[in-house]
């Protein structure tokens, strides 16, 4: 695995640094800086530091969590971004799945966690805390609702992608699915960057949503002749 380029946002200064320190022993982390989330700088911040993971904390945010988290995807589209904060409001949740934001860090959940979680959302994993998780599958399926559902939503799909997709609903990763359709991990990659694309989403959570909305099941899985 190449070093992934760390960025922190957090009003918390000290809380930051001694963070940033801890992270800065992670062989696959390199912490390149870190910010404030109230800092008129940021924008720049962010484009000078090319971060491939982003976390920030949302308290100072508030009602605002939503554009904020949005900037910065705008910003740099292809950083994944990790909230890390101690509040734990589903209203600024659901603003940001809907800004793509890939996970929902609570800043009591453990060191290794949070090292999990920070590699794994460079490969395309989600994590929402399992509290949250419930009101933003639901608001995400009422976005699909209230947007019309498209007639055939999926049917822009390829046979293929619709095969990554339908194990990405049943909670399949990256590695299971390789090997269940016997293709390499980077194809799996290759075709949930396609899905999203298609399906004008910007994380694997909205694609499940979508899909599932659309009435994509577990069932749905056909059995591969090996």
């Amino acid at each position: 695995m190449n070093v992934l380029r760390l960025l922190m946002v957090d009003d918390h200064v000290m809380l930051a640094e001694a963070l940033s320190a801890r992270l800065a022993e992670v062989t696959d982390l390199w912490v390149v800086g870190h910010c404030a989330t109230s800092d008129p700088r940021l924008s720049d911040v962010v484009r000078q530091t090319r971060p491939d993971v982003l976390t920030v904390d949302v308290e100072p945010a508030g009602a605002g969590t939503g554009r904020l988290l949005a900037q910065l995807q705008r910003i740099r589209p292809s950083t994944a971004i990790v909230v890390l904060t101690g509040v734990r409001e589903p209203g600024q949740a659901i603003a940001a799945a809907r800004a793509g934001v890939a996970a929902w860090v609570p800043k009591e959940r453990s060191f290794e966690e949070l090292t999990e979680v920070l590699l794994g959302v460079c490969r395309g994993h989600s994590w929402y805390p399992p509290d949250l998780l419930g009101p933003v599958l639901r608001e995400l399926r009422e976005d699909a609702v209230r947007a019309g559902e498209r007639n055939g939503p999926l049917d822009v799909l390829s046979d293929r992608e619709r095969d990554v997709l339908t194990r990405m609903v049943n909670g399949k990763r990256g590695a299971q699915i390789a090997e269940d359709l016997l293709i390499s991990a980077e194809t799996v990659r290759t075709h949930t960057r396609s899905i999203l694309a298609k399906l004008q989403v910007h994380s694997q959570l909205e694609a499940v949503s979508l899909a599932c909305s659309a009435g994509l099941r577990a069932d749905d899985e056909p059995d591969l002749v090996r």
